[in-house]
């Protein structure tokens, strides 16, 4: 990747971390800004294993999340686990060519299985998550501002080396998420589920671009872009007026008056 691109998952990474609603985070970071510079930058095209890579950013959050959280490893080293997933993953895709119209399936197939799981989860789990989720976005991250920005440049270097070597796998590798998830490392959990869902928007952009970019870069990215701005505009706008509609309803209904079991009758035939 160019210094340009270097810069603009600096500016990517800040954007997030300055963001305290984990929705909105997880929106932000899903914005397909990287592979957009990936693709002008370099002569990779998009293909099945690049389709599939999607899950690869998928699966390098999971793997985080577990590592940091539940395996309680340092946030550094539950990256570099991740890191090592997503280049395992891409070998493996490399290894072989893959039809795009059958990872498309396959991919669409497991994202929605994915989901269907994770709001499954969600429900058991209850209110306590969206409890400690709120807790989590008001807790202070503790640097300043322009220290952020300092450290989030300096990984930003360190990880385009890596990306170097992936060949087409460049254009999904995660450059921005291995510092978003330092920056998230108190949400990942949360995180990931939004991503998880974002990430379907990650595949109409990739979809547009792939049956497009034999005819110009140009009307690719175009049509990319807009494929993303309509599946994500899908998975957002009709659900979540809604929602807030119900919870502002819900909270400013009255509470119901308890009535007495029986009430005073007045005996007929007196005044």
């Amino acid at each position: 990747m160019t210094w340009s691109a270097v810069l603009l998952v600096t500016a990517v990474v800040w954007a997030v971390s300055v963001i305290r609603s984990v929705r909105l985070r997880a929106l932000v970071y899903s914005l397909p800004l990287p592979m957009t510079l990936a693709l002008v930058t370099t002569e990779y095209r998009v293909d099945g294993a690049q389709m599939l890579g999607v899950l690869g950013l998928n699966l390098f959050f999971v793997t985080v999340a577990v590592t940091h959280q539940r395996w309680r490893w340092p946030i550094l080293l539950a990256d570099v686990a991740g890191i090592a997933v997503y280049v395992a993953l891409s070998a493996g895709l490399l290894a072989v060519d893959i039809p795009f119209e059958v990872a498309l399936a396959g991919t669409l197939v497991l994202w929605l299985a994915a989901i269907l799981w994770l709001r499954r989860r969600a429900r058991q789990r209850g209110a306590s998550v969206e409890e400690a989720a709120a807790v989590a976005e008001t807790r202070p991250d503790g640097l300043p501002a322009l220290l952020k920005l300092v450290v989030i440049f300096v990984g930003a270097v360190l990880t385009q080396l890596l990306g170097a070597v992936l060949r087409g796998m460049v254009v999904t590798f995660p450059y921005s998420g291995v510092l978003v998830a330092v920056e998230a490392r108190r949400q990942l959990a949360e995180f990931s589920r939004h991503f998880a869902r974002n990430s379907l928007a990650l595949v109409g952009f990739l979809t547009a671009y792939h049956y497009l970019q034999d005819v110009s870069s140009a009307a690719a990215l175009g049509a990319g872009w807009g494929a993303f701005a309509v599946v994500a505009a899908a998975l957002h706008l009709p659900l979540r007026p809604r929602q807030v509609a119900h919870a502002r309803a819900a909270s400013s209904r009255p509470p119901r008056a308890s009535r007495p079991a029986t009430e005073p009758q007045t005996p007929t035939g007196l005044p």
